[in-house]
């Protein structure tokens, strides 16, 4: 290297540290500041933040076994030369962020390389206490496709079905009440436009469309929720052209996306701020995905939640804050607080005894394992708390004192990353049957739901059949059978990897 081009490097590396320190006043404390990962136009997409604490960053590396990453060094040092030979693009934003991403067929060249492959289910009683290179761990996670927790120990996931909508132009979907109208602009020469989506049963429900002036037009009563839609011009399947929101259905095909709302955020005066934008736990705490409309009198988004709980702020030119009308507010791990909402009917969590106990904690999956924002309320024979949870797969502990058990009342434990945790199955949308294994004493079912455990679903034997119930999020699952102790994938099911593994899609 020459001496010209160190010192450049030299240069650059001190004109970022001085940024993020001149940004480090304007981070929020009540901001949270887990790392991330996803799967994003082909790439594998990192997101980490100077401002992570230690224990949350160590538990992130521990968790994919990411030491050959230098994650450290780039998040407390801003070290990004190892990772960069590596062939990782480094992004460095505002508030601390970092966003590093590899193209997959890069890491698929790096996995080309290796003998490591990602190991069977039943390989993994036999290996537990053998790492994995970070770059074999990274490609189980593109070629799973799984949304696991970052943060250990890991939590099941239930999808994502909340969001905002992004289009080019306001109105592409217009609502009123209960009604959404869909409009094509454009082919003005078409001879016929048809609407098809998740809420029509696609091609066998498809909508005609209607000519306007300026394109077609279609209208559709729908509740709240999340939909897929595309539209059908003279025979010819597209998605729409003015929606930014583009999802894959797993078989190959795009489909645009559509949210419909049912609820909306605001934020009066502040009429001065020159950009607003709504973070919480519904979107990662990203500071510039969704980003208000202003108004005559503030600020405004409108968003679809799915039933569960929600903690946000909002992001007011850089500065965070709360929501002024909102009295409703959880403790986060940074001795503040975020504003809160809640949306369904709320799930009892109780702990009996422990009535000696002088401070009782929930903490779980859906509140990002964090031990000491669920406080308990004490009651004459022992602890309770009403939570609000949307359907899904959920592990979950209680902090006693300072000491995390599982809940003695629940016969189900998952065991992740080597520690147990309690697991709950909530409106279940999905039975496996299996009318073979006549003969075995003891029938399991594992994946990606229960963190592949062997010992936690046992299925029911009714007569001809084993029978499970869970909950599955949209998309693409693995299983399997755990019969009288031995790994089998599921002899009726024509869908299954190299690895054994059975494959089973669920409607989104």
């Amino acid at each position: 290297m020459s001496r010209e081009h160190r010192q450049s490097l030299m240069i650059q590396r001190l004109w970022r540290c001085i940024i993020i320190v001149l940004l480090l006043p304007v981070a929020s404390r009540g901001q949270q500041l887990k790392p991330e990962y996803r799967i994003d136009a082909g790439k594998m997409v990192i997101r980490l933040n100077v401002h992570t604490a230690d224990s949350t960053l160590n538990g992130f590396i521990h968790r994919y076994n990411l030491e050959d990453m230098d994650l450290r060094d780039l998040v407390k040092k801003h070290i990004d030369e190892p990772l960069r030979r590596q062939g990782w693009k480094i992004d460095w934003k505002s508030n601390g962020q970092i966003v590093i991403s590899k193209r997959l067929n890069q890491l698929q060249s790096a996995m080309d390389e290796k003998p490591e492959r990602p190991e069977r289910p039943e390989a993994r009683e036999k290996t537990e206490v053998q790492g994995k290179s970070g770059f074999t761990e990274l490609m189980e996670l593109v070629m799973n496709l799984g949304d696991k927790e970052a943060a250990p120990p890991a939590s099941t996931s239930n999808g994502n079905l909340s969001g905002t909508n992004h289009f080019r132009y306001k109105h592409t979907v217009h609502v009123v009440d209960s009604s959404a109208t869909f409009s094509l602009r454009g082919y003005p020469n078409a001879r016929e436009v048809f609407l098809a989506a998740s809420f029509t049963n696609w091609q066998n429900g498809k909508l005609a469309m209607h000519k306007t002036t300026d394109g077609w037009a279609a209208d559709v009563n729908l509740p709240p929720g999340k939909y897929y839609y595309k539209f059908i011009v003279d025979g010819n399947w597209m998605t729409d052209p003015d929606n930014l929101l583009v999802e894959n259905d797993g078989n190959g095909n795009e489909n645009s996306v559509y949210y419909k709302p049912n609820k909306g955020f605001q934020l009066r005066g502040y009429t001065d701020a020159k950009k607003v934008v709504l973070a919480g736990s519904f979107d990662n705490w990203s500071p510039d995905e969704i980003v208000m409309d202003k108004t005559d009198k503030g600020w405004r988004v409108a968003m679809y939640l799915a039933p569960g709980t929600y903690t946000y702020r909002f992001v007011v030119d850089g500065k965070w804050m709360t929501d002024p009308e909102n009295d409703s507010k959880l403790p986060n791990e940074f001795n503040d607080f975020n504003s809160a909402i809640t949306l369904g009917t709320p799930h009892l969590f109780a702990l009996r005894g422990h009535t000696e106990a002088k401070d009782v904690v929930l903490s779980g999956s859906f509140n990002g394992w964090q031990p000491d924002q669920l406080h308990m309320i004490k009651k004459s024979t022992g602890w309770e708390l009403p939570y609000v949870l949307g359907p899904g797969n959920y592990e979950y502990k209680f902090v006693v004192d300072g000491n995390w058990i599982t809940d003695p009342a629940n016969p189900l434990i998952v065991t992740t990353d080597g520690k147990p945790n309690s697991y709950i199955i909530l409106e279940p949308n999905y039975t496996f049957h299996q009318k073979g294994f006549k003969d075995a004493k003891t029938v399991y079912l594992a994946g990606d739901f229960d963190n592949w455990s062997p010992n936690t679903l046992l299925m029911a034997n009714k007569g001809d059949e084993w029978t499970y119930s869970v909950y599955l999020s949209p998309g693409k699952h693995l299983y399997k059978f755990i019969v009288d102790g031995n790994w089998t994938k599921d002899p009726d099911n024509p869908l299954w990897e190299d690895q054994d593994n059975s494959i089973i899609w669920q409607a989104k």
